[in-house]
C-alpha cells in the first residue's frame, strides 16, 4: 500500500459536515486511498477517532475500509465486485 499518492483532509472543530462528505464522495471518484488528519478540536482519544471514522463510511457514496494510525483516518475505496450472471 503506497500513500506517496493520496488525497488529504482534515476535520476540525466543526466536524464532519455536508461539504466535507461532498468533497471525500468526489475524491474517492479518482483516488482509492485519502488521508484524513483529526486536528486536536476533534478530540485526540482513540474511541472519538474511531466514530468518525465509521461516521463517515456511514455517509459517503462508496464502500470503503477505514486504518487508523495515530490521529490520521485513512479510508481505502473497495474495488467493486462485477456482477455474475
Amino acid at each position: 500500500m503506497s500513500l506517496t499518492n493520496t488525497t488529504k483532509f482534515q476535520i476540525g472543530k466543526a466536524g464532519i459536515t455536508e461539504g466535507v462528505i461532498n468533497s471525500l464522495n468526489l475524491a474517492l471518484k479518482t483516488h482509492r486511498f485519502i488521508r484524513i488528519n483529526t486536528l486536536a478540536s476533534t478530540g485526540r482519544d482513540k474511541k472519538s477517532i474511531i466514530e468518525i471514522a465509521e461516521s463517515i463510511l456511514s455517509k459517503i457514496n462508496y464502500s470503503a475500509r477505514y486504518r487508523i494510525i495515530g490521529f490520521t483516518i485513512i479510508l481505502t475505496k473497495q474495488k467493486e465486485k462485477p456482477a455474475t450472471k
